[in-house]
C-alpha cells in the first residue's frame, strides 16, 4: 500500500517532549449542569506550572467534575466529584508531583469493561487541537482511504456490516452503495447530530469529546460517494458541541484535512453546519432535509428515499454521528477487526445512554448482544428501587418499558421483544418502582402528541386521544373492553402513520397493555 497520505498526515504533527503536567478538566453538558466550568476557573486562577486543558467527559458523568492531571513521567493522577474546597489539594499535587488517585479503581474499571471504538480517548484529548487526535492516530482511517478506489472503501464498510446506529440499524454499506451508483450533478453528506430524543445524549458526547473522529468519518464516506460537500446538522440547543465542532472543523482546514485536494490527493471536499431548531420528528431523516431547505418540520414520502433524491433533489448520505465514528476504525483496522466484536448480525459496539433511577448515570460504550441487566448492574451500579420492583423504558418515546423480569434480554438491532420495543438510539431510563409505569407511559404519550408534525391524519388525531384515553384510565375503567380500545388505538397509529413517529407512538401503549394488563 502506498503510505504517502499518513507520512504527509504524520508529518504535519511534530512530536514534541512533555516537560510540564497536563491537567485536563472534563467539560460537557452534564458536568457542566454539576460546576465543571467553575472548577475549570479556579484551576486557571491557581498559582501551577502546567499545561490546562478543556476536555470533553468520558461518559461516567456521575464522577463529575473530574479533574486528571498527566505528568511527563507518564504517572497520572485522578480526581472525581471535585468541589471548590479540593482545589488547593490538588494544586499541591500537581505542583509536588504526588501522584494521586483517588477513584478507588470505579472509573478504570468501568473504562476497561467496555469496548470502546467510538468514543476512544473521549475525555482524555482535547477535542479542539487536531494535533492530539492525530497523535492517538486520527486521520489513519482516512489516509488508508485515499490510498484505495472508492469502490474498495465501501467493500471494506460493507464486510465490516456495520449498521447504522441512529435507531433504524440499516446497513451502512448499502446506504453508501445506492449513494455511489445514484445519478446527480451533486451528491451531499449530511450528518445527523439532531439528537432530539430524550434520555439520550451520546452523539453530544461525542461531539464535545472526539469531534475530529465523526469528522473524519465524514470525510471517508463523502469521497467514498464522491460527494464534494459534508453539511454537519446539529441541535441549536447544543451549543457546546456548536462550538467545539466549529473549532474542530476549522482546524481540519488548517492541515488540509478538509478543502481542495486534501492531504496532497485530487480528491476536494468542503465542510459546513447548519443549525436545526430542535424537535424530535426532525431526527427522521427526510424531515431533517426539509428544514435544511426551509420547509416545514414534516416527513416526506418514500419513495424516493434520500439516497436518491435527497438534499435540493441530489442523491444524499444521511448517517448519525455514531455511525460515522465507526469508520474510521474500520478502514485503519480492517472489516475483520470490526467484527471481532458484537455478535453475529450485530457486529460491534453501541453506546448506551444510561440515566434515571440508577446510582452511576452516564454513556457506556458496550458490545452489541450485552443484556440490559448487565447495562444496569455492572456498568449503571444498580437501580436505587428495589430489584424485583423497578422497570425500564429502552429506546425512548418510539418504544417501550420492560418490566425487571425481562431484564436478560439482550440489546440488538431491532425489535427486542415481540411488543414493538427496540434498542432505537440507545436510551435506557429505569424507573424507581413499578408503580409509576403508568405515569410514565403517560408522559411518553403525551410527548409523542406534542411533537407530531401534523402531516399524517393517524399521528395528528391518534396521539392525543391516546393521551386522553390514558388520562381517564382508572382501577374502576381498567375492564377488558376498554383495555381492547385502548390497543386498537395504538395499533392504528403504528401501522398507519407516514414516519417513525407515529410509528412507534402505539409501542409504549402495546408494551404497557402487555406486562401490566391489571
Amino acid at each position: 500500500m502506498n503510505d504517502s497520505y499518513t507520512n504527509r498526515l504524520i508529518s504535519s504533527v511534530k512530536s514534541e517532549e512533555i516537560k510540564s503536567p497536563a491537567v485536563m478538566v472534563q467539560t460537557g453538558q452534564c458536568s457542566n449542569s454539576v460546576g465543571a466550568q467553575n472548577i475549570l476557573a479556579l484551576i486557571k486562577a491557581s498559582p501551577i506550572s502546567a499545561d490546562l486543558i478543556e476536555t470533553g467527559c468520558d461518559g461516567l458523568c456521575f464522577l463529575a467534575p473530574k479533574v486528571i492531571v498527566k505528568y511527563p513521567d507518564r504517572t497520572t493522577s485522578i480526581f472525581n466529584n471535585v468541589s471548590a474546597n479540593d482545589i488547593k489539594l490538588i494544586t499541591n499535587k500537581i505542583n509536588t508531583h504526588e501522584p494521586k488517585n483517588n477513584s478507588n479503581n470505579i472509573a478504570s474499571d468501568l473504562l476497561n469493561d467496555q469496548t470502546r471504538i467510538a468514543m476512544d480517548q473521549c475525555g482524555y484529548i482535547d477535542p479542539v487541537n487536531v494535533k492530539s487526535y492525530i497523535s492517538i492516530g486520527g486521520y489513519q482511517g482516512l489516509s488508508k482511504a485515499l490510498d484505495k478506489k472508492k469502490d474498495e472503501v465501501i467493500s471494506e464498510i460493507e464486510q465490516s456490516k456495520l449498521l447504522g446506529r441512529g435507531g433504524a440499524y440499516f446497513p451502512t454499506g448499502l446506504k453508501l452503495q445506492a449513494v455511489s451508483k445514484a445519478k446527480g450533478k451533486s451528491k451531499y453528506v449530511v450528518v445527523n447530530a439532531e439528537e432530539g430524543e430524550p434520555g439520550v445524549f451520546k452523539d453530544r458526547h461525542l461531539i464535545e469529546g472526539v469531534p475530529h473522529r465523526i469528522i473524519e468519518g465524514a470525510i471517508i464516506s463523502a469521497y467514498a460517494v464522491n460527494s464534494p460537500q459534508i453539511i454537519f446538522y446539529i441541535n441549536a440547543k447544543a451549543k457546546l458541541s456548536l462550538t467545539r465542532l466549529k473549532k474542530a472543523i476549522k482546524q481540519s482546514y488548517q492541515l488540509n484535512l478538509l478543502g481542495k485536494n486534501i492531504l496532497g490527493s485530487e480528491y476536494s471536499i468542503d465542510a459546513s453546519i447548519v443549525q436545526g431548531a430542535g424537535g424530535y420528528v426532525c431526527g427522521e431523516e427526510t424531515t431533517l432535509l426539509n428544514t435544511m431547505e426551509g420547509d416545514r418540520r414534516e416527513p416526506r414520502i418514500k419513495p424516493p428515499f434520500p439516497t436518491e433524491s435527497g438534499y435540493k433533489y441530489s442523491p444524499t448520505l444521511v448517517n448519525n454521528c455514531e455511525t460515522l465514528s465507526n469508520i474510521p476504525f474500520i478502514l485503519n483496522n480492517g472489516a475483520d477487526s470490526f467484527k471481532k466484536t458484537g455478535v453475529e448480525n450485530a457486529y460491534g459496539t453501541k453506546i448506551i445512554s444510561l440515566s434515571g433511577s440508577v446510582n452511576r448515570p452516564g454513556v457506556f460504550e458496550i458490545q452489541m448482544g450485552t443484556s440490559i441487566d448487565e447495562i444496569i448492574q455492572k456498568f449503571g451500579g444498580g437501580s436505587e428501587g428495589e430489584k424485583s420492583q423497578f422497570a425500564v423504558s429502552i429506546g425512548g418515546p418510539s418504544s417501550g418499558v420492560l418490566p425487571y423480569s425481562q431484564l436478560h434480554t439482550k440489546i440488538a438491532p431491532g425489535r427486542i421483544h415481540q411488543t414493538g420495543i427496540m434498542l432505537g438510539a440507545g436510551g435506557v431510563v429505569v424507573l424507581k418502582s413499578k408503580n409509576n409505569v403508568l405515569e410514565f407511559i403517560r408522559i411518553l404519550a403525551k410527548y409523542n402528541a406534542n411533537e407530531s408534525c401534523g402531516k399524517c391524519t393517524p399521528c395528528r388525531e391518534g396521539t392525543p386521544r391516546i393521551v386522553n384515553m390514558l388520562d381517564k384510565l382508572k382501577p374502576s375503567t381498567n375492564t377488558s373492553q376498554y383495555r381492547e380500545e385502548l390497543s386498537n388505538l395504538a395499533e392504528v397509529v403504528s401501522s398507519a402513520s407516514l414516519c417513525g413517529l407515529g410509528q412507534g407512538a402505539g409501542t409504549p401503549i402495546k408494551s404497557f397493555l402487555h406486562f401490566w394488563p391489571d
